[in-house]
């Protein structure tokens, strides 16, 4: 029999994905199997991606599963909404007398496999977090040590995470001995049976703790806010990200915290954007500028620089700019900044410009006109 798959593979997900990621991935495929779906449809398939939306949905049962794996919703190992996995799919046998149908097909048909599903006695690292920092754009590129704010559970200085008042108040559990597992025999039409769960007493951690750390009130954790110095590294964009190792939330039975992963959205910039490492700016240019050729000084993310502008330049012409685009994150190696020439043009004149607009287009032969070589060509 397969062992039941990670709810987090049933997603396609990693461990440290947000709840939006978690219900975009779940509505994908719930789309995709959902047995009304005629080419895709597949019930089985349905059936284990919403159980696993289920879990990792809610943060309380995520946190169990985490901690526990399938053994934190089997029936006995901690009861309410998670203890019986057949509620909903074989409502109709639950009950026979002393025959429970839904542990049988249980075991045939994807149950069993929770018996398997072992829940650790020892260390249990803490979970990934994830959060997004809003960056200036100029702080992108240059980079920075900014302050960030963060919410996260740390291991509980005053029992240094085991939850209790003291030593002597960790017991061995009676019940499991401190397996953390126990056997379950029940009656079926196959005679009896036996399946290995989570111990009831301890939640499978093996050990039941007498008397609460008063600080943390058993959990072994705290909720802390705190500020830390993120740095902002020269080029980052949005989309990538900056891991920050033990920030995450607080591990269990002496396990290492988890890390805090800081998803990076960088501000639009009111003249600059941004695409890869390339920089784009548009500039307006007189029409005379653009006629005659002149140099200006051109804003670059890394302060102003001269650029020639050529004599002839038309409307909408694009100038590259080498090298004065964004470093690269990891490599330093710089983009290009595009220059996109936005010619205006006058919407008066005064007298004199006009008399020498006007002598300008008297020396110019009228059958080299622009216009002239379209209609030319248009009548061909």
């Amino acid at each position: 029999m397969a062992e039941k798959r990670d709810y987090y593979e049933s997603l396609g997900i990693k461990k440290n994905a947000t709840k939006d990621e978690i219900k975009s991935a779940y509505r994908k495929l719930a789309k995709q199997y959902h047995p009304d779906n005629k080419e895709t449809g597949n019930a089985d398939k349905f059936k284990e991606i919403q159980e696993a939306y289920d879990v990792l949905y809610d943060d309380k049962k995520r946190s169990l599963y985490d901690q526990f794996g399938h053994a934190a919703f089997e029936q006995g190992a901690g009861g309410g909404a998670g203890g019986n996995p057949f509620g909903g799919g074989f409502g109709g046998f639950q009950d026979m007398g002393d025959i429970n149908l839904g542990d049988i097909f249980g075991q045939f048909f994807g149950g069993g496999a929770r018996s398997r599903a072992r829940a650790s006695t020892g260390p249990i690292r803490g979970r990934d977090l994830a959060m997004q920092v809003q960056v200036e754009f100029m702080d992108a590129i240059n980079g920075k040590v900014v302050p960030v704010t963060i919410n996260h559970d740390e291991t509980c200085e005053a029992c240094h995470g085991s939850g209790a008042k003291s030593p002597d108040a960790i017991k061995t559990c009676p019940t499991c001995h401190g397996s953390g597992r126990v056997i379950r025999q029940h009656q079926s039409l196959f005679g009896v049976m036996q399946e290995e769960t989570a111990c009831p007493q301890c939640g499978g951690a093996g050990k039941i703790i007498t008397d609460k750390c008063p600080s943390c009130g058993g959990k072994g954790y705290n909720r802390k806010k705190k500020t830390i110095n993120l740095n902002i590294r020269p080029g980052i964009n949005t989309g990538q990200q900056l891991r920050q190792p033990g920030y995450g939330e607080a591990g269990q039975r002496g396990g290492q915290p988890g890390d805090m992963y800081f998803e990076i959205y960088v501000k639009p910039h009111p003249y600059f954007k941004r695409e890869g490492n390339d920089i784009h700016i548009e500039i307006p240019l007189d029409f005379v500028d653009a006629i005659l050729g002149t140099t200006i000084d051109i804003p670059t993310v890394y302060g102003d620089k001269s650029l020639a502008i050529p004599a002839g330049t038309q409307p909408n012409q694009i100038l590259r700019m080498k090298g004065h685009g964004v470093k690269d994150f990891r490599t330093g190696k710089p983009g290009d900044q595009y220059v996109h020439l936005n010619i205006k043009m006058p919407t008066s004149v005064t007298r004199d410009q006009k008399r020498i607009l006007e002598e300008y287009k008297n020396t110019s032969n009228a059958n080299d006109s622009f216009f002239a070589k379209f209609m030319k060509n248009f009548k061909k």
